[in-house]
């Protein structure tokens, strides 16, 4: 028995494939969505869910609630987890509980495996960190699976026999992704993904907090609740409402608040914060490599897809009616549970290809990106590649770990990074395979082995050094789209740089030994001085030109240093 888990910013569930059909388990209230919420009690009771919000007017510093955004990590900058002295890990672990047991109280056997979900741009360091968060919570984690992904799942469950393009605009109450699949047969493979996992709904929920409270000089922790506990009823009724107006009565004591707020004004509020949702859905089209055209259905998945605004803004960004017959709140959860039935053969006849969302490699000589796996490529994978000593005698390779789509390594994000010892041979004879493997849940492992030596060096990348900001994710491939000119005319001056510095001091010793003939020499020269001047100028595409010039007029002679090298060796070998 596997369970699916979605694991969500301000709501969670938990499902199971029972006599083939994919359901939601209900707890003891007979509501299959819980809220994402848990309450530490003083004297460490715990509790989760709609009881842990019923505490937060009372106790608003002791009730965690959108922990998710927080995974991962370097530096958590929420007063309530501060206070309380709770990691991330530990709180989500918390709500991972609560639905094991609903889900052992259903089924009334023991549950120990499950699938969660995690936002599709979920980095490395998230998803390690969800993995963990499961095990605190007594479950082996055996997937660690894509949210849209998860929702093209329970979409496409009735479409086995049909070949299907269709994006998925996944929008909750803490994360965004977009991610554009294709399915056949049965298969579930995702040609591409783009997304920010700080942009949902809560987004919104600040908003109208910000415009309810921005005449009110300070406002007390319960108040602070009270307040956004209004301004996310005034969201949802605007859903359906044109006009909603908040009331607060006594929320300090004394005073009372009441206002109005239109439907329009919401949709006026909200409009840069949708427009950065459809940035996203173009970024994610364009690495399809599919026009709007050429899909078959947008599909809306997510809390916040209820807004009319939202939902208008879709339909004119895909051009097409969106798509809506899949539950907000439970399309992720059932794709989970349909997933994890697959693992564990309670459901057949479904294959799921994922991708990787942004590209891994490593840093070469001259501060090159070196790109092993591309972004989009399906996983699980492994690719390899062959490195050599960049100097006489060198003891040891320092390999960085990159994730990023710039050309130089300093513009990218290091991962973690190692070294392998080496044997000291001449410049260029060493050899160091570099194997990177993604496995099923989108965590990197990285091999290094030494040729001569045989020696190996494994290091999993779950724990990064260094932690990206979310937001970040975005700007990185937006940048890579800005900057590709100035980028790739920086790899070329600096490619045909180390070339140049290769090239000159041999240039130097062929004419000292007289391998240069009369007629070359002029060439040759000319070919020099056009390699410093372009060197001295910094420009990339005359740089490449000269050096490319050099090689030819260098040619000959070079071919008649390696005949005088090898004809040195030969009198030697006949002396011995």
């Amino acid at each position: 028995m596997i369970i699916g888990i979605d694991l969500g910013t301000t709501h969670s569930a938990v499902g199971v494939v029972d006599s083939g059909f994919p359901i939601l388990l209900a707890d003891e209230d007979g509501k299959r969505i819980i809220p994402s919420a848990v309450w530490y009690g003083a004297g460490g009771e715990i509790e989760v869910g709609r009881k842990a919000l019923r505490r937060r007017a009372a106790e608003p510093s002791r009730v965690v609630t959108s922990v998710k955004r927080w995974m991962g990590a370097d530096r958590v900058a929420d007063d309530v987890l501060q206070k309380l002295g709770k990691s991330p890990e530990q709180v989500s672990a918390d709500i991972l509980g609560e639905l094991k047991r609903i889900a052992e109280w259903r089924l009334e056997q023991p549950v120990t495996r499950a699938v969660i979900t995690v936002p599709a741009y979920f980095n490395d360091n998230q998803r390690a960190a969800t993995k963990r968060a499961g095990e605190l919570a007594g479950l082996e984690v055996v997937r660690i699976l894509n949210e849209p992904t998860a929702a093209a799942l329970a979409y496409g469950l009735d479409k086995l026999k049909d070949r299907s393009r269709v994006a998925v605009y996944d929008l909750g109450g803490g994360t965004f992704d977009l991610s554009v699949l294709e399915m056949e047969d049965g298969v579930f493979q995702v040609l591409a993904t783009h997304g920010d996992t700080r942009l949902g709904g809560d987004d919104v929920d600040g908003m109208i907090f910000e415009w309810l409270s921005k005449d009110i000089k300070e406002l007390s922790p319960a108040a602070r609740v009270k307040f956004l506990e209004e301004a996310e009823s005034a969201k949802r009724a605007l859903s359906e409402e044109d006009i909603y107006t908040i009331r607060i009565p006594f929320y300090d004591g004394s005073s009372s608040l009441e206002k109005t707020l239109s439907k329009r004004d919401l949709d006026e509020m909200t409009k840069a914060w949708i427009g950065k949702t459809l940035r996203c859905c173009r970024q994610a089209m364009l690495d399809s490599g599919l026009n709007i055209d050429q899909l078959d259905a947008a599909v809306l998945v997510g809390g916040s897809t209820r807004m009319p605004a939202v939902r208008d803004a879709v339909a004119d960004f895909f051009r097409r009616p969106v798509d809506v017959t899949q539950h907000p709140d439970e399309a992720i959860a059932l794709g989970a549970a349909i997933q994890a039935g697959v693992m564990s053969g309670a459901m057949t006849k479904m294959v799921l290809l994922d991708v990787t969302p942004l590209s891994l490699g490593i840093e070469t000589f001259g501060g090159l990106m070196n790109v092993l796996i591309p972004r989009n490529t399906t996983i699980p994978c492994k690719a390899g590649e062959m490195f050599t000593n960049a100097a006489d005698g060198q003891e040891r390779m320092r390999v960085r770990v990159l994730q990023g789509e710039r050309e130089m390594s300093r513009d990218n994000w290091e991962l973690g990074s190692f070294e392998i010892e080496m044997e000291k041979l001449p410049k260029g004879q060493a050899r160091v395979g570099v194997q990177f493997k993604i496995d099923a849940d989108g965590i990197l492992e990285v091999l290094a082995r030494e040729i001569s030596t045989g020696k190996d060096v494994v290091v999993k990348i779950e724990s990064s050094a260094v932690n990206v900001d979310d937001a970040a994710v975005e700007e990185m491939v937006s940048a890579s789209v800005e900057y590709a000119f100035d980028d790739m005319s920086e790899r070329i001056f600096t490619e045909a740089k180390m070339k140049a510095d290769e090239l000159l001091p041999a240039v130097a010793m062929i004419i000292d030994q007289g391998l240069v003939r009369d007629e070359e020499l002029e060439a040759i020269r000319s070919a020099v001085t056009a390699v410093n001047e372009a060197l001295s100028t910094g420009a990339a595409n005359p740089l490449k030109a000269a050096v490319s010039r050099l090689d030819a007029a260098t040619e000959a002679a070079a071919a008649r240093l390696v005949e005088k090298a090898m004809e040195e060796a030969l009198e030697k070998e006949l002396r011995l």
